[in-house]
This record gives C-alpha cells, sequence and structure tokens, in this order.
C-alpha cells in the first residue's frame, strides 16, 4: 500500500523548517522584496522514479500556507531528464526559504523509489518480495519506507515492536536459538510472528525445531541458500524463508530463483544516492520547460 498519512509528518515537517529557518532567512529577507512573486519550478536532471511530491507540497504550505503548490507528477511516475515535477507559486521570499528542505526531502526519497525500483525490475517474474530493513535515517523512517513503497518494493518490520527478530546477538546472549525462541515465545501475543537469522546449516536445523515462523538465510551463496530453502520446504513448509546479506542488483536474481519468499536489502535505504532535482525561478535552467 503506497499511501502516505501526511498528518504524522507534519510536526516533523515544523521541526525541520525550524531547524533551518531559525529566527528567519536572512538572505532572502535582505534581498527579495516582501511584496516579489514568483514561480519556482521544481525539474529533475537526471532519470528515476519521483517520490515526495505530496511531503514537499507540505513544507511549502507549513511555511506559508498562501503558496500555490501543483504537482505535474504523481508519486511513482517515471521521469526523464528535464521532466518539470512540479510549480509552487507566490511570495519569492516564502518560495527560496522552504526551497532546500523541499529539495532534501524530494531528492531523499526519490532516490529511495529509483534504487528500489531497479531492484524489483531485476526480480521481475519471480514471485519473490523485496523488502527493506531498519536501517534508515533517524526521523525518516515513514518516509524512507513509503519510498520503498512507491518503487514496487514492500515494507519489513516498522520497528523493535511489531516482530520478533532473533539475529546472532540475541542467540548468544540467551544461550542458543531454542532458548532464544521459547523465550520469546512465552512472552509475545499469539498473533506475533517470531524470525531468526541463521548463517549455516547446523543453525538452520536448530530454528526449524524451535518453531521459527521465519527463518533468515543470512549471508549465504545462492548454492548453499537453495539447499537451505528445500530442506526447509521438506522439514516446516509453514516457514516463511527470507534471503538477506551483500545482495546487489547484479545477484538478486540469482538469490530469488533458489525459491526463497522474501529478500531483505538494506542498501534501499541507508546508501542510496539522492536524485538530482533542482528549483529554478520563473524559468527551468537549460532550456524550454517540459
Amino acid at each position: 500500500m503506497r499511501n502516505l498519512n501526511l498528518d504524522l509528518i507534519v510536526n516533523n515537517i515544523k521541526d525541520w523548517l525550524q531547524e533551518d529557518v531559525g529566527t528567519g532567512d536572512v538572505s532572502a529577507i535582505t534581498t527579495i522584496p516582501a511584496e516579489h512573486h514568483s514561480k519556482g519550478i521544481i525539474h529533475v536532471k537526471e532519470d528515476g522514479i519521483v517520490c515526495g511530491l505530496q511531503v514537499a507540497a507540505l513544507v511549502f504550505t507549513q511555511l506559508d500556507s498562501s503558496l500555490q503548490f501543483e504537482a505535474l507528477k504523481l508519486d511513482g511516475d517515471t521521469v526523464k531528464k528535464g521532466d518539470i515535477l512540479a510549480v509552487v507559486t507566490g511570495s519569492t521570499r516564502s518560495i527560496l526559504t522552504g526551497e532546500r528542505l523541499a529539495l532534501n526531502l524530494l531528492q531523499r526519497l526519490s532516490g529511495i523509489s529509483t534504487k528500489t525500483n531497479e531492484f524489483v525490475q531485476a526480480i521481475a517474474g519471480l514471485p519473490t518480495r523485496l523488502v527493506d530493513t531498519r536501517k534508515t535515517t533517524p526521523g525518516l523512517r515513514l518516509l524512507e519506507k513509503y519510498a520503498v513503497r512507491v518503487g514496487g518494493g514492500h515494507n519489513h518490520r516498522f520497528g523493535l515492536y511489531d516482530a520478533v527478530m532473533i539475529k546472532d546477538n540475541h542467540i548468544k546472549g540467551a544461550g542458543g536459538i531454542t532458548a532464544a525462541v521459547s523465550a520469546a515465545r512465552a512472552e509475545i501475543p499469539h498473533t506475533m510472528k517470531i524470525e531468526v537469522e541463521v548463517e549455516d546449516f547446523e543453525q538452520l536445523y536448530e530454528a526449524i525445531h524451535a518453531k521459527a515462523d521465519i527463518i533468515m538465510l543470512d549471508n549465504m551463496s545462492a548454492s548453499d541458500m537453495k539447499q537451505a530453502v528445500a530442506i526447509i520446504r521438506e522439514q516446516a513448509p509453514h516457514v516463511i524463508v527470507e534471503g538477506s546479506g551483500s545482495v546487489n542488483p547484479q545477484n538478486i536474481r540469482a538469490l530469488a530463483e533458489t525459491g526463497v519468499d522474501v529478500i531483505s536489502v538494506g542498501r534501499l535505504t541507508y546508501s542510496v544516492p539522492a536524485l538530482d532535482i533542482s528549483l529554478d525561478l520563473n524559468e527551468r535552467k537549460g532550456g524550454a520547460a517540459r
């Protein structure tokens, strides 16, 4: 589901504006007459998947409710270099004051949706689901996970509160997979799933016998992953199988072809380059508007 509840980020937008504007935009205030009006043309300088137009609009309207924001594209649209994404009209001072925060968010989210779509296209036609991780920017998780959905991916858990995920350090601290799963099962509601990360076949068998709901195959080769999937399908066919670790657009299809249900990719959110997007007053640099 791509929907984004803007009400949940209004306070974040206000805080981020306060962080940037502080007591006032001295550059805009000292150089631009208060009555001056302009049209801000937001355009993309490279191909990609756009995401965050509603968020950019919210930045401008929270800053100055008299600004008019017209989106010419929709989140999820494929865009080409030179395309105009939106036009914001009104006080020149306000447009310039909101420009950087709006573009920062728009560029970041569009970068994530673009990268996500690259991974999605690499496994097109296969039933495997691409999901993100908790490797998100503090304060931006809701938006970054939205961008993953816009790019065609899916979300893993949102936080530490909505699923049990037993990783290597939990296993060490609990004294083993069996002990960790048993302890978690005794405390959580029946509606909550338990996922266990395994790194080898010994851990795999223990996770199966401990009755984990989801088993993550971490940093396994495609051949080992395929063998692990076969074991799980035979011994615990109800278990959801997740592949993870060192996944890139070049190897994800081979990993998906092993039969895993889900592949999680941290780099969808934590190391993605921003999509190059700019705002120009009254005309787009480099030629006529498209």
